[in-house]
């Protein structure tokens, strides 16, 4: 009994220990993301549910007036302003996302089928461009399709835009700049993915006479569907809350749902709509993020991808 007793009071000290050890373990970083995730996102949903006051602060009583504004409704009744805008965002997200896997997926083979001494190399060329300040880099494709620049002036002769004028402020340049932003991020992902490609596979459809199409949809497309879905999560949503492209390359063309959101903080003072705004977007993260799950699990082969 004695020998039993002294045991079990061994393990029950043991896990102590080493709850202890997990709790010091985990509580810094359960700290970090509790006093600057959520507990920022809480005071959001809140302020999204009050009054706009007077001055653009939020106030009580509670109400769903932001989210009705979100919606387009006001005191002059209904305008689809907002919703063009959330459409817009929509649409230059999936615009841009599909552009990206276009461009990446033939980059991110190449690569990994070149020397392998030279695979750092071009890796990194890929991903220089992403060191540079984004505000940087938006400039200088301001200058790039500014009027009287190369790619004007053969839009210009393409019939494409007007005399003396740029190829911004558009939409086209807002596709453009958030594809050149988020292309690294496809490609990477991509590039793991094809490293570890099992190539037999492509063979073995390749002697089974499988055209060029089917032999990628079947032997090469599976393969990569990791990497892919993990690059389109890390282009869509930042892409779909982006402010900075859209601001500049757009100016005010080219309006996105981040921008409606800051403007709301800013210049209009309305910090209620701003908020549900905010929300929005993170609606349609969570969303995003299951769907992907949800497509991985169905396309893997009934083996959910993890993202």
């Amino acid at each position: 009994m004695a020998y039993h007793a002294t045991l079990a009071t061994a393990r029950s000290r043991a896990v102590v220990a080493e709850s202890r050890h997990l709790l010091l373990t985990v509580a810094p970083g359960a700290l970090w993301i509790i006093v600057f995730l959520v507990l920022p996102s809480l005071y959001l949903i809140s302020v999204a549910f009050m009054t706009n006051g007077p001055y653009g602060l939020p106030e009580m009583p509670l109400s769903l007036t932001s989210f009705q504004q979100l919606a387009g409704q006001g005191f002059l009744g209904w305008s689809p302003g907002n919703l063009m805008t959330l459409g817009r965002s929509l649409w230059q997200t999936v615009l841009s996302t599909v552009l990206v896997v276009l461009v990446a997926y033939p980059i991110a083979y190449y690569i990994s089928q070149s020397d392998q001494r030279w695979r750092p190399i071009m890796l990194l060329a890929v991903v220089v461009p992403s060191w540079t300040n984004q505000v940087i880099r938006t400039f200088g494709w301001m200058n790039l399709l500014a009027p009287g620049t190369p790619l004007a002036e053969l839009a210009e002769a393409m019939g494409m835009i007007a005399p003396n004028m740029g190829l911004y402020p558009s939409n086209f340049a807002v596709t453009l700049g958030l594809v050149y932003n988020f292309l690294p991020f496809m490609v990477l992902p991509l590039y793991a993915a094809f490293e570890k490609l099992n190539l037999s596979l492509v063979e073995a459809a390749q002697d089974l006479y499988a055209s060029p199409l089917k032999a990628f949809w079947h032997a090469v497309f599976p393969q990569t569907l990791p990497g892919l879905l993990a690059g389109v999560v890390l282009v869509a949503i930042p892409a779909f809350g982006m402010y900075v492209i859209p601001e500049l390359l757009g100016s005010g063309k080219g309006m996105m749902l981040g921008n409606l959101v800051a403007n709301q903080f800013a210049g209009s003072a309305n910090w209620p709509l701003g908020a549900a705004g905010a929300i929005l977007m993170l609606i349609a993260t969570f969303i995003g993020l299951y769907a992907m799950r949800r497509i991985g699990k169905r396309l893997g082969g009934g083996e959910e991808v993890v993202i």
